[in-house]
């Protein structure tokens, strides 16, 4: 039989880097240090998961750092609130149209190069736009959408990295390692924002904390991180690791329902945080306004405290989310391997009542209100490791970075990309005067749609409970047809040939 492993390797990969164990042969000399399947030393993989985390912590800070100083941006420029949503709306939508591309990139070429380009331009592009002036708002929109590019070069590989490394229960631990940054990141996005802005007196130094930090990223990603090879920790046979053709891990990816029905449930979860993340603090600030605790925004700079208040929670929240959601999930696996996508239903049912109270009780007590997003944030972040998880072990590990991609386009594209904006809309539609009253009762009334979105990603996660154990069984024991296309470089170009035709 022709051996054909070496040639799937794309020759623009890291010559450290394969897709799956090789034989160096008897005699080989030994590591000084034992290294994995993966290729990469116990130590290394777990130096490797902390610069990961400190680059997703980064992301999300950058991300939430405008929603710190909306407020601020708002009096700036003087836009309204369906303005105001696009900023967030232009960064996903970006985000979410080149996440494929990265995805298909990231199952084919070396992920930590394309990881270090993408941070750096992000890196650059997000202090550009902190000189932005008051004429032309457009600007912004730009850079903030032009920042999206260095974003999904990155949340589409760094769990797949994750995946390469760790197996089983030690893979589950990390990946919510990997997810508290989301939850502390964004929080410090708010916390240090509002904190620059009230320093400096002005909002664009808000937007200069994270660009340093980004290059001091990129020098740690290039110089610490290894590139694991692809698959082999799992000790799937070789020929389990040949790349098909893009389309053919689509239909493969539609064809599974498991994946399909909880990214449908995780779209639930992003359009549920993205309109929380972008309008609850100025949604605080208008209501302290109505009820006469706060002074109106006449001049910059404004009232941010409920900024501040709120990325406070939003950290704690999210560690006690995460964290509860994976020791939810690990206990309930020893009754049932179901677990994790009911885990993750219970989160979103349980988070709909209590994100509908903190709404409905902003006007009459500050301190319920507060009381009640806090709950409804811890049950709505269990999801973000577990989500990640099931992913991984219903996918193949050719297929993974590709199936992140699908997952980041289709959940922004009907969650957060349109949520923010939604909002900003439906707020501006039930506005019947500029009065305060009516800044805050048109915005309280649009994020009521919050909790009846959770109501329904709660179904969409019991649904596939009903899939995940066939799905799961059909990854772990995944054998290609024989006439399922594989990638073999021919000249230095890849070619689409059936399996039958290098069998001899």
């Amino acid at each position: 039989m022709l051996d054909v492993s070496a040639d799937t390797t794309p020759f623009f990969s890291d010559d450290n880097e394969g897709e799956g164990p090789t034989d160096n042969g008897v005699g080989s000399p030994q590591p000084e240090e034992e290294e994995s399947a993966s290729g990469v030393s116990d130590r290394r993989a777990k130096v490797t998961v902390i610069v990961l985390c400190y680059i997703n912590l980064l992301n999300y800070m950058d991300r939430f750092t405008v929603a710190g100083v909306l407020p601020d941006i708002e009096q700036f420029f003087s836009i309204s609130d369906g303005k105001s949503g696009l900023l967030q709306t232009v960064f996903i939508c970006s985000y979410m149209f080149l996440a494929p591309l990265f995805g298909y990139l990231g199952d084919r070429c070396n992920r930590k190069s394309i990881m270090c380009v993408g941070i750096f331009f992000w890196s650059l592009v997000t202090l550009a736009s902190s000189f932005i002036g008051k004429e032309h708002f457009w600007a912004l929109l730009l850079t903030r959408g032009l920042v999206g590019v260095g974003e999904a070069s990155y949340s589409t590989i760094a769990p797949t990295i994750i995946a390469d490394l760790f197996v089983k229960e030690t893979r589950t631990n990390m990946l919510s390692i990997f997810y508290f940054a989301i939850p502390v990141g964004s929080g410090m996005g708010y916390i240090v924002g509002s904190k620059v802005n009230d320093v400096a007196g002005d909002w664009h130094w808000a937007l200069r904390v994270t660009p340093g930090l980004g290059l001091l990223a990129v020098f740690l990603l290039f110089f610490v991180v290894q590139e694991p090879k692809r698959g082999a920790i799992e000790a799937h046979p070789e020929h389990t690791l040949h790349r098909t053709s893009w389309m053919t891990d689509i239909k493969a990816l539609c064809r599974n329902p498991s994946f399909i029905l909880s990214t449908f449930g995780f779209t639930t979860v992003a359009f549920v945080t993205g309109s929380l993340a972008l309008w609850a603090p100025a949604f605080l600030f208008r209501a302290g306004v109505f009820t006469g605790e706060k002074q109106p925004c006449l001049k910059v700079p404004c009232d941010n405290s409920d900024s501040v208040i709120f990325g406070i929670i939003t950290v704690v929240t999210g560690i006690l989310g995460v964290a509860s959601g994976v020791q939810a999930s690990k206990k309930l696996r020893t009754r049932t391997s179901r677990a994790d996508p009911l885990v993750c239903a219970a989160g979103l049912l349980l988070a709909a009542p209590f994100l509908y109270l903190s709404i409905m009780f902003a006007q009459a007590s500050t301190v319920a209100t507060y009381v009640f997003i806090f709950l409804g944030e811890t049950f709505l972040s269990m999801n973000w490791a577990v989500v990640a998880d099931m992913l991984l072990y219903v996918v193949i590990p050719t297929r993974r970075s590709t199936a992140e991609a699908f997952q980041i386009v289709l959940s922004h594209l009907l969650g957060d990309a349109i949520s923010p904006y939604l909002i900003g809309v439906v707020s501006d539609s039930i506005k019947k005067s500029d009065s305060y009253m009516w800044e805050f009762r048109s915005l309280q009334m649009s994020l009521l749609l919050c909790s009846f979105v959770a109501v329904v990603g709660g179904a969409f996660f019991l649904a596939t409970a009903l899939f995940i154990e066939q799905d799961r069984h059909l990854a772990e024991n995944y054998v290609p047809s024989d006439d399922a296309p594989i990638i073999v470089p021919k000249r230095g170009r890849s070619t689409k040939v059936p399996v039958s035709s290098v069998l001899i």
